[in-house]
């Protein structure tokens, strides 16, 4: 089986690439990443040179948004499933350079859908995120409620959303949109709340807690998130053609609560706290009953368990 991994030197993208190469020796896995420089482009490095290690990877160095390379790829390899990770990520980051937004998360898209259309993919898995429910308070968060993004990078997902089911309607490519709550673990973006804690205290910088701490989040660990996707795939047939689904916990955890918590092990950061900032949401919480059914994936990990594996983690592989 052939899979195409679209942003495989990203945080979800390369977490997902080894777990299938680890565990499923059946599967030939095809990386594609710009290796962009919205964070440090050493971490993606470190990630790649995991990968490259593995005798049924491929990665080839490309931009979604080259429609001619890319092209190129899906004709000359014949995959048979796309999961579609590349994006530029990052909602703050998304209201000083929307355009980059535009170029990646949509035209991108597009030209990988395009190809998952005229190849004729068994079934195209891409990333959506919480985003796209935008200040929604109707907690738990299911899949048909309202959408309403509040800034570019939530728009541009939603988009996403819509293109798949037009795709889907008009020329029958089935789809799953996976609406990614807050990922966190092992290898994870330095720009998000666990890892930035962690690099605070050991860098002895100031970690800025926006919103005075009153933020909750539904934490979503990597570790059980590979697992959801693996299972994904392995049940692709008994998947609705289009379909949504929430990648998250369902169990929201109050950011004092992890600050806490990681002070009695042994990580205290200097904390300031801050206002709101701009586009931020201060809680996200969604309902999990569907990607329970679809993943049959039931047992989540302990956060605080986590936690202290990611620490450990940072300890051995980041100072």
């Amino acid at each position: 089986m052939k899979i195409l991994i679209t942003g495989a030197a990203g945080f979800i993208g390369f977490n997902f690439c080894n777990y299938l190469l680890l565990t499923n020796k059946s599967f030939k896995i095809f990386g594609i990443d710009n290796m962009n420089s919205y964070y440090d482009v050493n971490l993606k490095k470190k990630r790649l040179k995991i990968l490259k290690k593995y005798k049924k990877f491929k990665y080839f160095k490309i931009d979604i948004n080259n429609k001619k390379k890319l092209e190129k790829i899906f004709k000359i390899n014949k995959f048979d499933f796309v999961f579609n990770f590349a994006a530029q990520a990052g909602v703050r980051y998304s209201i000083n350079h929307p355009r980059k937004y535009i170029d990646t998360n949509i035209v991108g898209f597009y030209n990988v859908i395009e190809n998952s259309k005229k190849y004729k993919i068994k079934r195209l898995f891409y990333a959506s995120s919480s985003s796209v429910y935008g200040e929604n308070e109707n907690f738990p968060l299911k899949e048909n409620e309202k959408i309403n993004p509040k800034n570019i990078y939530g728009l541009s997902k939603k988009l996403n959303e819509d293109i798949s089911q037009i795709f889907n309607k008009y020329y029958n490519l089935k789809s799953t949109g996976l609406r990614f709550f807050t990922v966190y673990g092992e290898w994870g973006r330095p720009d998000m709340m666990m890892m930035k804690l962690i690099e605070c205290h050991y860098k002895k910088k100031i970690f800025y807690l926006n919103n005075f701490g009153n933020h909750t989040r539904d934490f979503t660990y990597i570790g059980d998130v590979v697992k959801i996707l693996e299972n994904l795939l392995i049940n692709n047939k008994k998947i609705k053609d289009k379909v949504i689904l929430n990648v998250c916990s369902n169990k929201p955890i109050n950011l004092i609560n992890i600050i806490l918590f990681m002070k009695k092990n042994f990580i205290s950061p200097k904390i300031k706290k801050v206002p709101l900032q701009q586009a931020d949401i201060i809680k996200t919480h969604g309902d999990n009953k569907k990607i329970k059914k679809y993943a049959k994936f039931n047992k989540y990990s302990d956060w605080k368990e986590c936690i202290k594996k990611l620490i450990i983690w940072y300890k051995k592989n980041m100072i």
